[in-house]
C-alpha cells in the first residue's frame, strides 16, 4: 500500500508543473533518447559492417516501420490519454478497464497486421521504392521484425501507460533495458557471426523481448498503483471506441509520414540519376538525425500528456495552460540545438554512418536545406500532442494531416521538378514552416474559445 501511495498520479493536481515536467520528462526524454541512439548506432553498424546498398535498404524499410508504429499508437496513445484522464475524475476501476483492453488490443493488431505485411511484403517493399539492388536488405531486416510485433506491440502499448499511471521511471528503465540489450547484440550478430542486416533486426527484437517481459511483470504486480485484474472488463465496446478516436491522430500521423516516405523515396529515385539509391542513402541518413531531436520533443510531450490529461479531467485550467507554454519553450530550445548542429558540422555527422564520399556529399547538402527551418518543428509537435493529450482528437490529427498532406505532398510534386534532389530537401523544410504557422494559429484560436467558455462557466457559479 505504501507503494502504491508513493506512486500515485494524484500529485499531478497538485505538485508544481515544473517539478512534475522534469519527474516525467526527464525519464521519458532520457528513454527516447537511448531510443533514438539506438537507431542511429543500429545505422552506423549495418552502414560500416554491411555497407551503403544496406543503408539505402534500410531506409526502404522507413514506412513500414512506420505503419508498424502507426498501428500500436492507435492503441497505446489513445489508451494512455483516457487512463490519464480517468486518473483525473478518482475513476480507477475504468483506468483498469482500460489497460486490460490496451493488453488485448495489442495482441489482436500484432497478429493481424505482421501476417498479413509478411504475405504481401516483396510487393509492399517495391512499393515503397525499393529497387533490386536494396530490397534483400530490406526484405531481410523486416521478415526478423514483422515476427516479433506482438512482443513489440505488448512492449510499447504497456509502456506508454506504465508512464501514465504514475511511473514515469519504470517506462524509462524499460525503454533503456531494450536500448541496452540491442546495442550489445547487434554488432555480435553483424560483426561476429556475420549475420548481416538480419542480425540488427534480430538484436532489436532480443531488447523488445527483455522490455515485453519487465512491463508485463509490472502490470501482472498488486503492488502496481493500477494493475491487471481478471474482474474487470477485458473488451469494452465504449472504451475501445475512445482509445480509438484519441489514437486516431499519432495513427494518422504514422500512416501519412509512411505516404510522404514513399513520394519521397520515389523523388530521390526519380530525381538522383546514378545516385538514386545512394540518395535514398542520404535521406535514411536525415531521417535518422531529425529523429533524435523529434525524439526528445517526444519525450516532453509524453511527460506533459499525464499532466495535461489529469489536469483537464480535474479541470484545473491555469496547470494545464502552464504546463502547454512550458512545454513549448522547451520544445523549440531542443530543436533549435539540432538547427545549430546541422548547419554546422553536416560531414561529422554525415561520416560516422558512412565513409562513402558520395553518400556523405548528399546527405549535407540535404541537412542545410532540410534543417533550415528546424527551431519552429519543436513548437508544432508540442501544440499537436496538446490537443491529443487534453482529448481533442480531431484537432491533432488536423494539424498531422496539415504538415504531411496538405503541405509536403504537393511540395513534392512541384519543388523535384525544378530544382532536383534539392527540391526534395526543400519540400520538407517549407511543409515544417507551413505546418508551424497553422499549429500557432489554431492553438490561439482554441485557448480564446475555451477562455469564454471557463469564465461563462465561473459567472454561473
Amino acid at each position: 500500500m505504501q507503494s502504491q501511495q508513493n506512486n500515485s498520479p494524484m500529485t499531478l493536481g497538485t505538485k508544481s508543473i515544473a517539478a512534475l515536467l522534469i519527474q516525467y520528462s526527464v525519464p521519458a526524454i532520457i528513454a527516447s533518447v537511448a531510443t533514438s541512439l539506438y537507431n542511429i548506432v543500429d545505422s552506423i553498424f549495418i552502414g560500416r559492417g554491411v555497407g551503403p546498398m544496406a543503408i539505402a535498404g534500410l531506409a526502404i524499410t522507413f514506412p513500414l516501420m512506420n505503419l508498424v508504429i502507426a498501428f500500436v499508437m492507435l492503441i497505446a496513445a489513445g489508451g494512455a490519454t483516457i487512463t490519464s484522464i480517468f486518473l483525473g475524475q478518482q475513476n480507477l476501476s475504468r483506468a483498469t478497464d482500460v489497460i486490460n483492453n490496451v493488453l488485448v488490443l495489442s495482441l489482436i493488431h500484432s497478429v493481424i497486421f505482421g501476417g498479413i505485411t509478411l504475405i504481401f511484403l516483396d510487393q509492399i517493399l517495391y512499393f515503397f521504392g525499393a529497387t533490386p539492388e536494396t530490397i534483400p536488405y530490406a526484405r531481410e531486416f523486416m521478415r526478423v521484425i514483422l515476427y516479433a510485433t506482438p512482443v513489440s506491440y505488448v512492449f510499447i502499448g504497456l509502456n506508454n501507460l506504465m508512464r501514465a499511471t504514475g511511473y514515469p521511471k519504470k517506462a524509462m528503465i524499460s525503454a533503456l533495458l531494450s536500448v541496452l540489450v540491442n546495442i550489445i547484440l547487434a554488432p555480435i550478430f553483424i560483426f561476429v557471426l556475420d549475420k548481416g542486416i538480419a542480425g540488427a533486426a534480430w538484436a532489436t527484437v532480443c531488447g523488445q523481448f527483455t522490455a515485453f517481459i519487465w512491463v508485463l511483470y509490472h502490470f501482472m504486480s498488486k503492488k502496481s498503483f493500477i494493475h491487471f485484474k481478471r474482474d474487470n472488463r477485458w473488451l469494452t465496446g465504449t472504451i475501445i471506441k475512445r482509445i480509438y478516436s484519441i489514437g486516431l491522430s499519432p495513427f494518422l500521423m504514422n500512416v501519412c509520414a509512411c505516404v510522404v516516405v514513399i513520394f519521397i523515396n520515389k523523388a530521390l529515385l526519380d530525381y538522383g540519376g546514378d545516385n538514386g539509391n545512394l540518395a535514398i542513402g542520404a535521406f535514411g541518413i536525415l531521417n535518422r538525425t531529425t529523429m533524435f531531436f523529434v525524439m526528445v520533443v517526444f519525450g516532453i510531450t509524453q511527460g506533459m500528456q499525464p499532466i495535461l490529461g489529469f489536469n483537464y479531467g480535474a479541470k484545473l485550467w491555469d496547470r494545464v495552460n502552464r504546463t502547454l507554454r512550458l512545454g513549448i519553450i522547451v520544445g523549440v530550445a531542443i530543436t533549435t540545438v539540432g538547427w545549430i548542429l546541422t548547419q554546422t558540422i553536416p560531414n561529422a555527422i554525415s561520416s560516422l554512418f558512412t565513409s562513402d564520399e558520395t553518400l556523405v556529399r548528399i546527405a549535407r547538402e540535404g541537412f542545410h536545406i532540410y534543417f533550415i527551418v528546424y527551431p519552429v518543428v519543436g513548437c508544432q509537435i508540442v501544440i499537436q500532442n496538446y490537443f491529443q493529450s487534453i482529448g481533442k482528437p480531431k484537432l491533432s490529427i488536423f494539424l498531422s494531416l496539415t504538415r504531411q498532406l496538405l503541405f509536403l505532398l504537393p511540395f513534392l510534386l512541384v519543388l523535384p521538378r525544378h530544382y532536383g534532389i534539392d527540391g526534395v530537401w526543400a519540400s520538407m523544410a517549407g511543409s515544417d514552416f507551413l505546418a508551424f504557422v497553422v499549429a500557432v494559429i489554431t492553438l490561439w484560436v482554441m485557448l480564446r474559445h475555451e477562455r469564454k467558455i471557463q469564465s461563462q462557466s465561473n459567472i454561473i457559479r
